[in-house]
């Protein structure tokens, strides 16, 4: 038997609200970042970080739990997108180290929440 996931109010949503903190703390971040990547990676950060929980709620809005489990993932992707992103960006000196600590810890929290919310309606769906 399939069952729906509980739908409460998007902004209750945990992982929605630390996936705007990650947008948050990326636009800030990348606000120091070249000039000259403005049209490249600062761009590309940016989009993937609202990319995420953009993602969940378009999931979330959805009817059916295969579907939300299908932007759930898709959300995923991005924030590893996002990941690598920063890395870069470390890598070319656009950051220092605690504030790439700070980016990959929000990063891998949301992560972690993503992954607990997948298996959460995996289970619910057997």
């Amino acid at each position: 038997m399939t069952t729906e996931p509980e739908k409460g109010s998007l902004e209750e949503l945990v992982v929605w609200q630390r996936a705007m903190d990650v947008v948050d703390r990326v636009y800030k971040a990348t606000k120091n970042w070249p000039r000259d990547e403005v049209f490249g990676l600062v761009n590309q950060v940016r989009r993937a970080a609202v990319s995420v929980p953009s993602n969940i709620a378009e999931g979330h809005g959805r009817k059916g739990s295969g579907d939300f489990l299908r932007f759930l993932s898709i959300a995923y992707g991005s924030l590893m997108e996002v990941k690598t992103q920063i890395l870069i960006g470390s890598r070319q000196g656009y950051s220092g180290k605690a504030e790439t600590r700070d980016l990959l810890d929000s990063v891998d929290e949301v992560a972690r929440l993503l992954n607990g919310l997948k298996k959460a309606i995996s289970r619910n769906r057997s």
